[in-house]
Formats: structure tokens, C-alpha cells, sequence
């Protein structure tokens, strides 16, 4: 057994084989994993006595349930009154999804790193430059947060030699459970709108509450979800940092307009004020342009129409080309970029989570620039995918690079070809992948290529709009982690709970809010 020193802890590096269940219908019951017989319950086969009649009663629990505990999303239809007001359970599967103990544990601890690893990344805005330029040339989204960054760093520069800097990071590892390596793969490491990690704790509670109608299910097994409580302590913490508590500091949470996942964003508005008295204002990137005033002369507070200072923004969105249909948009990021309020995230941390970093980082020598102790860095190393850039002179130059492009041509089913994209349905896969690689030339620049990984399948109960279906499904893990850091002093880098989006096996995306996906749990299995 290998261990890696994490911020103080033993993180164990364990070779656990992957549970996989069969293609048997949750009907007939009987849950069988491939390389040993694990159990869902005492490390013995188990029947899990759910016929159709039973599963609908206990769909029709688990929806009530949902509702009556705020795991809903908003319905968004015009026949109601207020549309606005009307909700409906959100997309969830009926029991939890089985993970090795050990590799999920693991996943949990090296969090923090990752967390540190996104700060330095976006503290070398050299690096993030050099390496995001040739993407910038042909992917222009990426490019307007390039300038964005450039023309604000006079002002950013100005608020560290004050000690003014105030860092918030609410990141999400995600992973998938690579059947053939037996290790969780990292798909991406999501440093902006990192979503659902308050309905993701409401479904650990949901399944502690199947796990006390269904004695198989053992409630030991379900892990500890505290993002309903860590999101919002992290952003008190950095509002607490940058002041303006006394002459009624607000936390501005920029969003989408008509946001259909709104309640998840308002359960971190309930705790902000339940748990910290600190008040939210939502508010787009639109409103923040026409009413938000930035004091440059006085320091780079952002005063709202309303008179309040902005102590905190936290972006749940600014992820996407659409989110920015104007220059207003554009002036209003770059006037919260130039303020002395936290900001989850910076451009810099947002840079530093595209696919294209991503990618760089995974190259021999480059990761261990930002992780200085060796055995961080080859802890870390355990979750990358193979990872591979397109930029021209790298397919010409490097032989790995054109070996996995002649490989991903003749076999796409084996990679993904990615953009520098969030939020679901961007990824090219088969024949558009191949096709894209084979047309080639300079604009291959703005993806990079990524081995598919291979998680084992399992059949989940998933319950969408009160209808429910049996499906053959693969699942997606994600840990969050919160981080806050005010000039050189870390107040806070932890781990901060998890996500399990599952999907069915013929869907290539998994995003909930995109509709891919439903919430589910882990079940954790020694």
C-alpha cells in the first residue's frame, strides 16, 4: 500500500476492483458485480426484493419526499400564474449508486490539492497567456476573457499591494470510475458555476430516507454531504475578509435570466443568511451594467442602486458565449474584475479550469511547476485521463500527440473531442469527432482530445417529471471543494461534499440541468 502525505493526512492509494453490476432487471433483483461477488449488504448476493408495483409506490414516496424537502427545480411554465413560483421535483434516481469505499475516500482527500492547484495555475497569468493563446485565436469566448484579464490587471495589481486581495474558489472535481484502470479518471475540474451541490446533500437525504423503508439498504454506507452547510460558510468567510459587514455588505449572486435550477442557488442564499445574517442580491451580468457603480478612486468597491457595498460575487454564470449577448455584459465582468469584492470566480480561476489547462497540465513537468512536493503531484497524477493537445505544431512534432490522433481517427469510440466549453452538449463523439479530426488545420487549436473513459454500467430507477423508467445507466462523481485565501494568509481549503449525476449508458453528455442527467447518491462498498 502506497501513501501520499495531504495538507497533514494519509491518503491511501488502494487497488480496488470496480463493482459493476449486471444487466439483471432491478425486477428480478439480484445485483452481481464483475471480479468479486460485491454485496450491497453484508458481502453476500443479495436479492433487493423490488418488483414494479413496489417501485412505483416508492417512486411515488420519493417524489413526495423531494417536494416536501426543497429538491425541486423550477417548472417554468406558462400556464401557471406566476410561472416563476411553480416547481416540480428534480430529476433524481431512486436508490444510490454503488462506489469503492477506498477510491471514493481517496477522491475526497486530494481535493484540497486540486483546490491549491487552480490558485497557482491562476496566479501565472504568463502561463495561462502562452498556453490559452493558440486556442484564444479561434475560439473567441476564450479570447474576450484573455483581454478581460489583460486590461484589469493594473487594478488587481493595485488591490494586492494593499493587501485588499480577497480569493473564493467553489470548485468541482468530476470523475468517472474507469472500468479498465479501476481508477476514478478526472473529466474536468470545474471552476465556475460549479451547480447542484445543495440538491445533491437534499439526495443524500433522500436516500438516507429510502435506506429506512429498504433494510438492504444500510445507511452507514451513505457518505456525509455537507455542501448545504461549506458553500456558504466558505462565502461568509470571504466576505467577512473583504469587509463592509458594518455598513450592510451584500453577496451578489450573478445568474442566468429565467434560471430554471434557481432553488439550488437559493438554498445558499437561505444558508448565507440563516447561518451568517449575510443578505443576497440576484442580479445578471445585464442589471449589473445598468445600476452597479465601481469607486475606482476609493479603493474599487461596487456600490449597488439600492446604496449597499458588494463585500462577495459569485458567478453561477458567466460560463458561456450566450451569457454575454452585448457589451454591456462584457463591461460588467470586467468592472467586477477590477473590484476589491471576492469574486468565485476571478478570470483567472476560470482560465485555469478550462479543458485546455486541463490538458497542458497532464504533459510530463508541467503539473509538478504549480504542485512542488513530489508525491502531491503523483497522487494527483492517479486521476488524469490521457489528454492530448491539437494545436497544429504539437500533431506535428510530438509523436504521442499524432499517434493518438491517427488512433482517435481510426477508432473514435475510444476519445472525446473537447471545446473550451461548460454546461453540457459541446463534446464531439464518432463520426463528428472523426470527421473534425480529419479535416484538420489551425482551428483544432480550440479542442483538445481525451481518452473516453469507461465506467462500468449498473440499472438505476430514474424518476423524471413523476415518471419513472428502468435503464441501464453509467455514473459521473463529483467533489467539491471550497477555498479562500486573503493575500498570502489560506483561511480555508477543504473538501466539501459531493455529486453523483447518472445517465442512461446511450447518452454521451450528463448534465441535470442540460436534461441528460438525474441526481443520485453514493453507495459506498468496502
Amino acid at each position: 500500500m502506497r501513501r501520499h502525505v495531504v495538507l497533514g493526512r494519509e491518503a491511501q492509494l488502494r487497488t480496488d476492483k470496480i463493482p459493476n453490476c449486471s444487466a439483471g432487471m432491478w425486477s428480478q433483483g439480484l445485483l452481481k458485480f464483475r471480479y468479486k461477488p460485491y454485496l450491497l449488504r453484508q458481502q453476500a448476493v443479495h436479492r433487493m426484493e423490488i418488483d414494479g408495483k413496489s417501485a412505483g409506490s416508492l417512486v411515488e414516496d420519493a417524489v413526495v419526499w423531494a417536494n416536501q424537502h426543497g429538491l425541486v427545480v423550477a417548472l417554468k411554465d406558462s400556464r401557471f400564474i406566476n410561472p416563476d413560483f411553480a416547481v416540480i421535483h428534480a430529476p433524481l434516481s431512486l436508490m444510490p449508486v454503488p462506489y469503492p469505499r477506498g477510491r471514493f475516500e481517496l477522491a475526497q482527500q486530494v481535493m484540497p490539492l486540486f483546490n491549491g492547484l487552480v490558485d497557482a495555475v491562476a496566479a501565472d497569468e504568463a502561463y495561462l497567456e502562452g498556453t490559452l493563446g493558440p486556442a484564444a485565436l479561434y475560439d473567441t469566448f476564450t479570447g474576450r476573457l484573455l483581454k478581460t484579464l489583460q486590461a484589469t490587471r493594473a487594478a488587481r495589481a493595485a488591490l494586492r499591494e494593499a493587501g485588499r486581495e480577497v480569493v473564493l474558489g467553489v470548485h468541482r472535481s468530476d470523475y468517472m470510475l474507469d472500468e479498465p484502470s479501476g481508477k476514478f479518471l478526472q473529466v474536468e475540474l470545474n471552476t465556475i458555476a460549479s451547480s447542484f451541490g445543495c440538491l445533491s446533500a437534499l439526495m443524500t437525504r433522500l436516500h438516507l430516507y429510502m435506506a429506512s423503508r429498504l433494510p438492504f439498504l444500510e445507511p452507514s454506507r451513505l457518505p456525509a454531504n455537507p455542501t448545504l452547510e461549506h458553500i456558504p460558510d466558505a462565502i461568509a468567510a470571504a466576505a467577512n475578509a473583504v469587509g463592509f459587514r458594518e455598513e450592510g455588505g451584500v453577496v451578489v449572486m450573478v445568474v442566468q435570466p429565467g434560471e430554471r435550477n434557481a432553488y439550488d442557488q437559493q438554498w445558499i442564499q437561505l444558508g448565507l443568511w440563516e447561518r451568517h445574517r449575510l443578505r443576497t442580491v440576484r442580479m445578471t451580468l445585464g442589471d449589473i451594467a445598468a445600476t452597479a457603480k465601481l469607486d475606482e478612486a476609493g479603493g474599487g468597491t461596487v456600490t449597488l442602486q439600492t446604496g449597499e457595498p458588494v463585500c462577495v460575487f459569485y458567478f453561477r454564470a458567466g460560463y458561456t458565449p450566450t451569457d454575454y449577448p452585448s457589451e454591456a455584459e462584457w463591461a460588467a465582468r470586467k468592472l467586477i474584475e477590477q473590484s476589491n469584492a471576492a469574486k468565485c470566480p476571478t478570470v483567472a480561476y476560470q482560465l485555469a479550469g478550462t479543458k485546455k489547462i486541463q490538458q497542458d497540465l497532464a504533459r510530463p513537468g508541467v503539473l509538478e511547476k504549480f504542485i512542488r512536493d513530489d508525491r502531491d503531484a503523483a497522487l494527483l497524477r492517479e486521476f488524469f485521463a490521457g489528454l492530448w493537445s491539437l494545436d497544429p505544431k504539437d500533431v506535428a512534432t510530438d509523436p504521442g500527440v499524432a499517434a493518438a490522433v491517427a488512433d482517435a481517427i481510426s477508432r473514435p469510440e475510444a476519445y472525446v473531442l473537447k471545446p473550451q466549453r461548460e454546461g453540457g452538449g459541446n463534446n464531439l463523439y464518432g463520426e463528428e469527432l472523426r470527421d473534425t479530426l480529419k479535416a484538420g488545420g489551425e482551428r483544432l487549436s480550440a479542442y483538445i482530445l481525451m481518452q473516453r473513459i469507461l465506467p462500468p454500467a449498473n440499472r438505476s430507477v430514474l424518476v423524471r417529471n413523476g415518471q419513472w423508467s428502468e435503464s441501464e445507466t453509467l455514473s459521473e462523481l463529483g467533489i467539491y471543494g471550497t477555498f479562500v485565501r486573503h493575500g498570502n494568509n489560506l483561511l480555508l481549503n477543504e473538501q466539501s461534499g459531493h455529486l453523483v449525476r447518472t445517465k442512461t449508458s446511450t447518452s454521451n453528455e450528463g448534465g441535470v440541468a442540460a436534461g441528460f442527467a438525474v441526481l443520485d447518491s453514493p453507495y459506498l462498498l468496502d
